[in-house]
């Protein structure tokens, strides 16, 4: 089902011929460095990752502009295999994305997004216009269980699509615009869309500058500008930082509370040689998210941050762990400071407990992005009635440790003054024979 109403597109305009989208018509779908986003962000750390988006700029036969997308996307696909146990596919690499069977639309067929993720996966977006708006019609995805590179072991092999009706309505002469994360959850895929631009039906070959906002954009429409800290150089002693308050998040599902988070967060961004420290305000701070079997999501957002994702994973089918963090804010100059790491490995505990670490600790996302937290305990899954189960301690609160060095070093010294004693003894033995 489709979170908040509403999901991907936009504008309807003057019927024309209908073309099918190729490469030399002007039409591209293609990764797109995020907007703001320097040389720097263009996975340049180890391990971080460049945020991109799959752009489409369909033309019809007079070489105008008719349909326009922009947007981010990924997917996560639930599997039995043939020992009966359950897998999760999750893509998120669409640098290999065709548009084939992509069309401007005209009275008798509406416009059509059409994308291929190399052989297995397949997206399409359909559209109807009315008098005054244009509809969502639906939007379809299927994937290929006989590729068993991607789905190994799959016990039911074939073609399989879901199918969402969407009927959502846009004004003509509007673009759709959805930084949020908008989800559609159907069967066993989990489809999740954000940084939506889209108008179809371009009228005039022009894409509008009008923005139909979606209603979780409408809640932060004002920008607070970030005012930046600069700290002193490394050859001078840095400032006392103020440490972040603490907040309590939480998501919950059909089930009820299914995501527990209390933690104090401080943000650390690198932009020009900058250095940027925000505390997060938890009272000014909206919080949403999503669970499912393998992953869970706690998104948080405000007036001058888009969203901070905190993306969570099973490993080994019995130990959870920080897998991928997402960023983009906005800046006191204007401009969009976005970064994205998939590949981390923080907070492991075993399922069904959480983890804690009151002192500070750091998530390194990326050379120039990273996370202090302060007092933080999380709970991705397994969550009973809406309390932290036992908790797993980090290395930094693992008090245990100074037990044996104390031990150890109360016995060194009480070795010592044993020995020094002892030496002092035979001193005076000796001084006392020479006055004999």
């Amino acid at each position: 089902m489709l979170l908040g109403q509403e999901l991907l597109l936009a504008p309807i305009a003057s019927a024309d011929p209908m073309p099918t989208c190729s490469r030399h018509q002007g039409c591209h779908l293609h990764p797109l460095p995020v907007p703001g986003a320097g040389p720097n962000h263009l996975a340049s750390s180890a391990g971080a990752i460049s945020s991109y988006a799959l752009e489409l700029n369909l033309k019809n036969s007079k070489n105008a502009t008719c349909l326009y997308a922009k947007w981010r996307m990924n997917f996560t696909i639930d599997y039995e295999t043939t020992s009966k146990s359950n897998k999760t596919v999750t893509i998120s690499d669409l640098g290999n994305a065709t548009y084939n069977g992509s069309i401007c639309g005209d009275d008798q067929n509406g416009p059509k997004i059409e994308v291929q993720f190399g052989s297995v996966f397949s997206w399409t977006v359909n559209f109807t216009k009315e008098k005054s708006t244009y509809l969502i019609e639906s939007i379809s995805f299927s994937y290929d269980t006989n590729d068993s590179t991607t789905f190994p072991d799959a016990k039911k092999k074939g073609i399989f699509t879901v199918h969402e009706p969407v009927a959502f309505r846009i004004p003509l002469n509007d673009i759709f615009r959805c930084n949020s994360m908008l989800t559609a959850e159907k069967k066993d895929v989990i489809q999740h869309y954000w940084d939506v631009h889209v108008q179809a039906f371009v009228q005039n070959g022009t894409v509008s500058t009008k923005e139909f906002l979606c209603d979780k954009d409408k809640t932060s429409t004002t920008v607070v500008p970030v005012t930046p800290t600069t700290l002193p150089s490394p050859t001078t002693t840095p400032a006392q930082k103020e440490k972040p308050e603490i907040g309590s998040y939480s998501v919950n599902n059909t089930n009820g509370t299914c995501l527990l988070a209390t933690m104090g967060l401080q943000l650390n961004m690198t932009q020009d040689k900058v250095v940027t420290v925000i505390n997060i305000k938890p009272n000014t701070t909206d919080f949403t998210g999503s669970c499912h079997s393998q992953t869970a999501l706690l998104r948080l957002n405000s007036s001058n941050i888009k969203y901070l994702d905190f993306v969570f994973a099973v490993k080994n089918e019995n130990r959870f762990y920080l897998k991928e963090v997402n960023v983009s804010m906005y800046l006191v100059n204007g401009s969009v400071f976005s970064i994205a790491n998939n590949n981390l490995s923080y907070w492991d505990a075993p399922l069904g407990s959480s983890y804690m670490c009151n002192k500070e600790q750091t998530v390194s996302v990326s050379g120039a992005f990273q996370i202090n937290t302060f007092y933080l305990r999380v709970q991705p899954f397994n969550v009973i009635e809406g309390k932290y189960s036992t908790a797993q301690e980090c290395s930094l609160d693992d008090d245990t440790i100074l037990i044996p060095i104390i031990v150890g070093a109360g016995l060194s010294g009480l070795i010592i003054v044993i020995v020094i004693a002892y030496l002092i003894g035979r001193r005076k033995s000796y001084a006392g024979y020479q006055t004999l």
